[in-house]
């Protein structure tokens, strides 16, 4: 196997797999990555987890076909050190690479290509297609909302409802639930529930950039497949059945109060910094045309404030936990959201000017 390639298109290729890979794998090959030379697809480097999978192809000059594993981590810090532009790679016949860059050279051990995990296919799956921009606006304002809590294995993910010509992104933690929808063409038949793990979307959210298509393939080994631009991630879906989400979406609420949302956010964030783990409750009184805010705790201290609002109505208080307030206010960038209420015990609903929902619960203190 030989190759010459350049710096930059090769740290850009480690840069976009080396993520994924664990600092303690339970197999040694796992910490490091696939490269596979051939002149009819180009450069492909592979890491895994065998939960996540991430393929980058690149160019290069491709002098001799071949496959070895190299240490990622390694590689990415040895090539990132190089000074030239101009890089060549040369495997001989105990997997050891040789690296030359101007005056440097560089021998690295690496394994068998033959030992590495198979990556998954997409035959014979599902697919569909999304603006790979959309996809990521719709995890970065829903991921948040998702459980931490193991013991309810389906909330720990993020929902990706597929159901007559809609995708509908849905994270809950059951006290608050965080929901965003966009129009998606794809036959009825296509019509299905997976639940993204966190891990797997918080890699989407590093990696997906620009605008152009995202491919989503669903196969029956209950693999999610990514394919975008020259990578492709696949991931294990987190197996287990969501709850009816739109069983605690309230379809009605008596009173809509407009809200500035960098003001407000601003507020909860000062909130946030007097309230601890035992008294994490802010208390928000509506009134016409004003918004007060007070949150206290008996060990820190307490914050009083005031904010204008657009609010014509009977007074109204409720308390909800700032830190679950804020979540969604830092995922949206409108200038105004929308609080929507029926009376203090009842859950509020937070809107803005796009296809986003996100229903917050009471605090009963």
């Amino acid at each position: 196997m030989k190759l010459t390639l350049s710096k930059s298109v090769f740290l850009e290729g480690l840069n976009a797999i080396q993520n994924v890979v664990s600092s303690r794998p339970v197999n040694p090959i796992l910490v490091n990555a696939l490269i596979t030379v051939d002149p009819a697809t180009g450069v492909t480097l592979t890491a895994t987890d065998t939960e996540i999978t991430v393929k980058c192809t690149i160019s290069g000059d491709i002098k001799e076909a071949g496959a070895i594993t190299l240490p990622v981590k390694r590689l990415t810090g040895i090539v990132r050190e190089f000074t030239d532009e101009k890089i060549s790679v040369a495997i001989d016949d105990r997997n050891i690479a040789g690296i030359r860059c101007g005056s440097s050279n560089v021998k690295l051990h690496g394994m068998s290509a033959s030992e590495f995990p198979a990556v998954p296919s997409t035959e014979g799956s599902v697919s569909y297609i999304v603006a790979k921009e959309k996809f990521a606006e719709m995890l970065q304002k829903t991921h948040y909302a998702a459980s931490s809590d193991d013991s309810r294995q389906a909330l720990t993910g993020v929902l990706l409802n597929f159901k007559d010509g809609k995708l509908t992104c849905v994270a809950t933690d059951g006290r608050r639930l965080a929901m965003m929808e966009h129009e998606v063409e794809f036959p009825k038949e296509n019509n299905r529930d997976i639940i993204l793990p966190k891990r797997a979307v918080a890699e989407l959210l590093r990696i997906l950039s620009g605008e152009g298509d995202l491919k989503i393939h669903i196969s029956k080994g209950n693999q999610a497949i990514f394919s975008f631009d020259n990578i492709v991630m696949c991931c294990k879906l987190v197996d287990s059945v969501y709850p009816n989400f739109r069983q605690v979406i309230i379809t009605k609420c008596d009173h809509r109060i407009t809200v500035p949302r960098e003001e407000l956010l601003m507020v909860l964030r000062r909130a946030v910094l007097v309230t601890t783990e035992k008294s994490n409750s802010m208390r928000l009184t509506f009134a016409d045309n004003m918004l007060s805010l007070t949150a206290s705790s008996p060990d820190v201290g307490e914050v009083q404030e005031s904010i204008t609002v657009k609010y014509s109505g009977p007074v109204i208080t409720a308390i909800f936990n700032p830190v679950f307030m804020a979540d969604p206010l830092r995922a949206l960038t409108n200038d105004e959201i929308y609080i929507e209420l029926n009376d203090a015990m009842s859950p509020g609903l937070i809107k803005a000017d796009l296809p986003f929902l996100y229903v917050l619960m009471p605090l009963r203190v």
